[in-house]
């Protein structure tokens, strides 16, 4: 149908489907870490709304993820009425090892529940989503919730647990992956960094979400979506976290994208529908 050549509509008082960014908030003071808000609008004056949170972490090997990367996609979960946390971490690649990505993750969060108030979310609902080695941080995020291992000072009077977890293509058992071959481990450019002076194999160990996984453990909904033709992280890394969540009586969802490589052609319309579903139902 042609669209007419005058048009009148009605205005957006509530400023529904709207969303806006703020950038450089720095959450921790272990090397400036920064973080981008992205938020639904709100009228100028108004009292910031209580959102649930959506705790976002690109894939970067560990080193330094891309606050940007994914905020076009990022954008329809805010428009949608969620506010989401992009952000960074120490690098692995720079003399920051395990769990420095972990324990800095985990003060983002902690930070976030601190300004709860002034950046209008809603503490109690609190969701983490990463892809790739963020996907991998965003399980063991969810695993390990308040686990004093990976505490640090900062904000230390409010909690690190979350209420869902969505781990993209995530590595999952980085330790069945080369407890054969550790030394191979040890100089790969990925790994090379976060192993410091520890031990390979205990480095492989505590970075597998798969081992956290008990039955007697507090665990959130988790949602796993992975590729089947990932040349990168084998499909099988989320199918194995995926079999070991239910034989241990938690609740978990697999998505299978046929066909589809890490990252590129994975991403769909439909897969952020889901994802979108799933948070309702979870969050």
């Amino acid at each position: 149908m042609a669209i007419a050549e005058m048009i009148t509509i009605d205005n957006n008082p509530s400023l529904a489907g709207m969303a806006g960014l703020e950038q450089n908030i720095v959450y921790s003071a272990l090397g400036g870490q920064p973080l981008t808000l992205i938020r639904p609008w709100q009228q100028e004056g108004e009292a910031p709304a209580k959102r649930p949170l959506i705790v976002f972490l690109q894939g970067s090997a560990w080193t330094s993820p891309d606050l940007n990367y994914e905020i076009p996609q990022l954008s329809r979960y805010a428009q949608k009425g969620y506010a989401v946390a992009t952000l960074t971490h120490r690098s692995s690649s720079q003399g920051h090892p395990f769990p420095a990505y972990l324990q800095d993750t985990k003060a983002a969060i902690r930070f976030l529940r601190a300004n709860a108030e002034r950046v209008g979310i809603d503490s109690e609902r609190v969701a983490m989503f990463g892809t790739s080695s963020g996907g991998n941080t965003a399980l063991l995020v969810g695993l390990t919730g308040d686990d004093p291992r990976y505490r640090t000072e900062e904000h230390a009077g409010f909690s690190d647990a979350v209420k869902t977890v969505i781990a993209c293509f995530a590595p999952c058992d980085i330790s069945a992956m080369v407890m054969e071959q550790y030394q191979m481990m040890a100089q790969h450019p990925a790994f090379e960094g976060l192993i410091g002076n520890m031990d390979p194999r205990d480095v492989a160990r505590a970075m597998s979400p798969i081992l956290e996984i008990r039955e007697d453990k507090k665990c959130p909904p988790i949602m796993l979506a992975h590729g089947d033709a990932d040349e990168l992280v084998p499909f099988d890394q989320s199918e194995k976290m995926y079999n070991a969540l239910k034989r241990a009586g938690h609740r978990a969802h697999l998505i299978r994208v046929r066909n589809a490589p890490h990252e590129g052609s994975f991403w769909s319309g439909q897969l952020h529908e889901i994802i979108y579903q799933y948070l309702q139902e979870t969050l």
